[in-house]
C-alpha cells in the first residue's frame, strides 16, 4: 500500500516538475518583451501652465503608443511560446508511449508532465489572443486526450486477448 501511495506521489511529482521544465526552460532561453516605463514625470502643482499640460498629454501619448506596439509584441511572444510548449507537449507525450512498456510509473509521469505542458501551451494561446493558434493547441489537445485515452483504458494488448491474472496453480485452482 505505501508503495503505491509512493508510486502516485512521484507520478504527479514528475509531471510537474517536468511541465515547469518547459515553461521555465522557455523562459529561460526566449525572454517577453519588456514593458514599457510609465511617465513618472506628473503635474503636482494645482494651476498647470498649458505649455505643462501640453508636455504631459504628449508623455501619455507616446506611453500609450509604445504600450500598444508592447501589447503586439507580447502577443506574438504568447503565440510562440504556446506553440514551443505545445511542441514539447507532444514530445513528452511520445516519450510516454515508448517507455509505457518499460516503466509504467516513469511513463505515467511523463504522460502528466505533457497533459500540464499542454494545457499551459493552451494558456499561453489563450493568452495570445491568437484564435487560431488556441483553436490548434485546444484540437492538439484533444487529439491526444482521445488517443491517450484509448491507448491506455480501452486498446487490448498484443495477442488479441484482454489482459487477465495469470490462472491460480495449487489446491485452490478449480
Amino acid at each position: 500500500m505505501e508503495n503505491q501511495v509512493l508510486k502516485i506521489v512521484y507520478t504527479f511529482f514528475l509531471g510537474i516538475i517536468l511541465a515547469l521544465f518547459v515553461g521555465l526552460g522557455i523562459r529561460t532561453f526566449y525572454a517577453p518583451p519588456e514593458p514599457p516605463q510609465f511617465p513618472t514625470s506628473q503635474i503636482t502643482k494645482a494651476n498647470p501652465t498649458d505649455e505643462e499640460l501640453a508636455e504631459q498629454a504628449k508623455q501619455q501619448q507616446e506611453y500609450e503608443r509604445a504600450f500598444q506596439a508592447y501589447d503586439e509584441q507580447n502577443s506574438i511572444y504568447n503565440r510562440n511560446v504556446s506553440t514551443i510548449s505545445l511542441v514539447a507537449s507532444v514530445a513528452l507525450l511520445a516519450l510516454s508511449l515508448l517507455l509505457e512498456k518499460r516503466n509504467r510509473v516513469l511513463a505515467n509521469g511523463i504522460l502528466l508532465g505533457g497533459l500540464f505542458t499542454l494545457l499551459y501551451s493552451i494558456g499561453r494561446g489563450f493568452a495570445s489572443q491568437d484564435t487560431l493558434m488556441t483553436f490548434i493547441a485546444v484540437s492538439v489537445g484533444l487529439a491526444v486526450a482521445l488517443f491517450l485515452g484509448y491507448r491506455r483504458f480501452f486498446e487490448k494488448p498484443a495477442g488479441g486477448r484482454p489482459e487477465t491474472t495469470p490462472p491460480e496453480t495449487g489446491a485452490d485452482a478449480s
